[in-house]
């Protein structure tokens, strides 16, 4: 928290990042020169035994942060490869580079629509400045954990429960910026962010799936009342077109019997023109 004030308070006057840091790599004064001196006078004594005290190794995907009585001896890490240490002034600590992934653990948040839901994430960063990820933060890989579980709540918090299960992309844009600006002088890039699953309760659950159903059904009347509506514009056409041609209709007649035939029915239906039975009625 001291550190994090120190960039605050130097930011307020003008001073980048770079300037803090150039201060913090000063000159070591006389007496630590004198240490120093000592130490290297030490180790040219030694060198067949201190040379294994002196040479260290990092991996390509590391890079080493190193202090000298207590200050950064240098604005940029070392490696990847072989580097020189002095011993009992030089310690140096080690910062991985690689993307690192966790997952943000189920957060219960409460909606701007005063709906309750659990939402859980992903997040995807790595170190982009080794020597700020160590002088700034005590443990940025924890610091950056709680970081995102607070932007969730805080994000999720604005929309309402639509906006939650329809715009996750757009909640995961907006949850990565705020991280990544958050984190800048941590020296830490937030590379992705991701929402991974949106539990709801049952009762809601159930009243969702009752809204969908009674939403269907009624498309489902709609497209049963079109249906008959077209049909029976189609209906009035063909009988406009059957009326002009008496002999249609008995077609029509033939053709309705050809096909209840082809089913093998033992009862046949066969329809009589009104005009046949009123002619036998007036007899």
């Amino acid at each position: 928290m001291e550190m994090e004030d120190q960039m605050e308070s130097q930011k307020r006057r003008g001073i980048s990042k770079e300037d803090l840091i150039s201060e913090r790599t000063g000159s070591l004064g006389v007496c630590g020169w004198v240490i120093v001196i000592l130490a290297g006078l030490f180790t040219v004594l030694l060198f067949p035994i201190t040379i294994w005290f002196c040479l260290k190794i990092v991996q390509e995907y590391e890079r080493a942060v190193i202090f000298r009585l207590g200050r950064i001896t240098d604005r940029k890490p070392k490696g990847p490869g072989i580097f020189f240490v002095l011993p009992c002034t030089d310690s140096f600590v080690k910062v991985d580079l690689r993307t690192i992934s966790f997952d943000i653990p189920p957060q219960e948040i409460l909606t701007k629509d005063s709906v309750t839901v659990s939402v859980d994430g992903v997040v995807y960063f790595r170190v982009s400045d080794p020597i700020a990820s160590v002088a700034n933060v005590s443990n940025a890989d924890f610091s950056t954990r709680l970081l995102a579980q607070t932007t969730l709540r805080n994000v999720l918090g604005t929309k309402n429960l639509a906006e939650v299960l329809s715009d996750r992309e757009g909640i995961a844009h907006s949850m990565q910026s705020n991280l990544d600006e958050a984190t800048d002088n941590w020296g830490i890039k937030v590379e992705r962010v991701e929402i991974k699953d949106v539990k709801l309760p049952v009762q809601l659950q159930r009243a969702m799936a009752a809204e969908a159903e009674a939403a269907r059904e009624a498309r489902a009347k709609v497209i049963a009342a079109e249906g008959e509506m077209n049909a029976s514009r189609a209906l009035k056409e063909a009988s406009l077109v059957i009326a002009e041609s008496p002999s249609a209709l008995q077609l029509r007649y033939l053709q309705t019997l050809n096909t209840i035939a082809a089913e093998k029915n033992s009862t046949i239906i066969f329809p009589l023109p009104m005009d046949v039975i009123s002619h036998f009625m007036r007899k």
